[in-house]
């Protein structure tokens, strides 16, 4: 059974990955384009945009960083994971602007290395 969902679960670590390096896109770009050129303010700083984003970044961690835990037995991704959730969730506490999008990419950062060190740990 668990060799059955070893390929799923890494291929859940890669979305993860994947998410986060696109939600650090999403915060700098929102922040370019919206500070320097005013273009997308409504969409790109939508309040529901952040919500989906840390819904589906809890929904994957717990998933794959949970299994990886039950696999391998380390804890440290799952820790450094929630860690990164605990900054993400921070981030849409705060005001939009500068301190949000640091609270952001510093809690993206932090789960995408909780992902790959998920998987350097099924190696």
């Amino acid at each position: 059974m668990h060799a059955a969902l070893l390929p799923i679960r890494q291929r859940l670590d890669r979305v993860g990955i994947m998410l986060s390096g696109l939600c650090a896109v999403h915060c700098l770009l929102g922040i370019v384009l919206v500070s320097v050129l005013g273009l997308g303010g409504e969409t790109l700083l939508s309040p529901s945009i952040h919500r989906y984003g840390l819904a589906l970044a809890v929904l994957v961690g717990i998933v794959t960083l949970g299994m990886g835990v039950l696999r391998h037995g380390r804890v440290a991704p799952l820790v450094i994971g929630g860690c990164g959730i605990a900054l993400m969730t921070a981030g849409i506490l705060v005001r939009h602007g500068p301190i949000e999008a640091l609270l952001t990419i510093a809690g993206v950062a932090l789960v995408a290395t909780a992902h790959i060190r998920n998987l350097r740990h099924h190696a």
